[in-house]
């Protein structure tokens, strides 16, 4: 678990979060980074006329540090506005699902069994009258746990998400597509080669949390009991997810992005990533009057081929992208630019960009970032049914409640993701 991601998690507990806060700290960050691009285009006509000066360099990085700050503060803030909109499918209209609902609260509470397992059937939650590993968790619980979890989940809130009945999903690929040609009316037509089909294997691997709360606060009526796991769970899936989902091994988890093999994207095959390199073995290049250190990420943007880039975004951690925000074109125009409205995120090159710091920092033979459509190039298979064993004996006078829920992901389009290698 990545101790960055477990702050940006908990950071929005206590966000006091409405569009009126949201507005006040874009206005506040628009005029930052007008203040930030004077100061560095003087950074970099000094530097240029060979008289650099570390106090404006200095100044700079206050800056952009400050800018750092306030883009992270909107998104929390949009996070936390998203957290409140959680809400359960509502059970009122299946008297099947309310009445499992109620069950499972008398066995979060009380420790009550009766029943429960014929209710999930009954409810249509599982076909299974007798499986294992415990009680499966109430529709508008399991809902809740998982759209917070997009909240707080970088790759999971970009990626395509879909739900399984069973341990794996797979999915053919068409590898070359099926040739066709053009002909006159009273043309012979030759034969056309058919397409090339590969299967795609995603599985699940079990992820768990394990909160505790006093039997105190279970018997308190007032609260909200499938709020409080929601919060509790999402966290530590969130940190479990988020370093799987960037560079997990696919054994018995999620493989990550940065797990498959990675080529120089002039020699770019399926199966593989390709990458642009950032000309320097240890960093991207420095500015001068005839190298631009943003060219890599222009390169990288044109790698992408343009039917990807309409849904395109980077991903980055928050060093890098501290890094990338001094860049410029070769216009002389940034290529970081803030959001353009309060519910929305930072651009580069026009494209949004997004933080996760489980994605490696600037270093030699590194990949700090990644452009491409995650929608279409990751896949993130959700099996159905989130199951809670409650233990009120370990943790005397806690009740511990064992929570798991199976989750895959995995590439299934190699085209529609590109990397950043740190080398020459």
């Amino acid at each position: 678990m990545t101790k960055a991601l477990n702050t940006r998690a908990r950071g929005l507990v206590g966000v006091r979060a409405d569009a009126g806060d949201a507005t006040k700290i874009l206005a506040e960050l628009q005029t930052t980074f007008e203040a930030f691009k004077a100061e560095r285009t003087k950074e970099l006509d000094d530097i240029k006329a060979g008289m650099a000066d570390v106090v404006q360099t200095d100044k700079v990085d206050r800056i952009n540090a400050d800018l750092g700050k306030l883009t992270k503060e909107l998104d929390s803030v949009n996070a936390a506005i998203a957290a409140m909109k959680v809400g359960g499918t509502g059970n009122a209209e299946d008297p099947d699902k309310r009445e499992h609902t109620q069950a499972f609260n008398r066995f979060f509470r009380r420790g009550a069994e009766a029943g429960l397992r014929d209710l999930e059937v009954k409810a249509k939650l599982t076909t299974q009258s007798d499986p294992d590993g415990g009680y499966l968790v109430p529709e508008e619980m399991e809902a809740g746990i998982d759209r917070v979890l997009g909240t707080q989940s970088t790759i999971r809130s970009l990626a395509r998400v879909i739900s399984i009945s069973g341990q794996t999903y797979k999915k053919l690929v068409n590898m070359g597509g099926a040739t066709s040609g053009w002909v006159g009316e009273e043309d012979a037509r030759t034969g056309t080669a058919t397409p090339t089909l590969r299967e795609i294997a995603i599985n699940t691997g079990e992820i768990y949390a394990m909160p505790g709360a006093t039997q105190t606060m279970l018997d308190d009526g007032r609260i909200d009991i499938a709020g409080w796991l929601a919060d509790e769970v999402s966290i530590e899936f969130a940190e479990q997810e988020g370093a799987a989902f960037a560079d997990g091994d696919g054994i018995n988890k999620p493989r990550g992005i940065l797990s498959y093999d990675k080529v120089a994207n002039g020699s770019y095959a399926w199966g593989k990533l390709g990458f642009v390199a950032t000309g320097k073995a240890d960093g991207f290049l420095a500015a001068t009057t005839t190298v631009n250190p943003a060219d890599a990420l222009i390169d990288l943007y044109y790698a992408l081929k343009s039917g990807y880039r309409n849904g395109a975004s980077w991903l980055m951690s928050d060093a890098t992208m501290n890094t990338v925000r001094k860049f410029k074109d070769a216009e002389g125009a940034f290529i970081w630019a803030p959001p353009t409205g309060a519910a929305e995120v930072a651009t580069i090159l026009g494209k949004p960009v997004h933080t996760d710091d489980n994605i490696p920092a600037v270093a030699a033979n590194a990949f700090p970032i990644a452009f491409g459509d995650f929608n279409r190039s990751y896949l993130i298979v959700d099996r159905i049914g989130i199951r809670v064993l409650r233990d009120p004996f370990t943790s005397k006078p806690n009740v511990l409640f064992y929570t798991t829920k199976r989750v895959g992901g995995g590439v299934v389009n190699f085209e529609a993701l590109k990397l950043v290698k740190v080398s020459t």
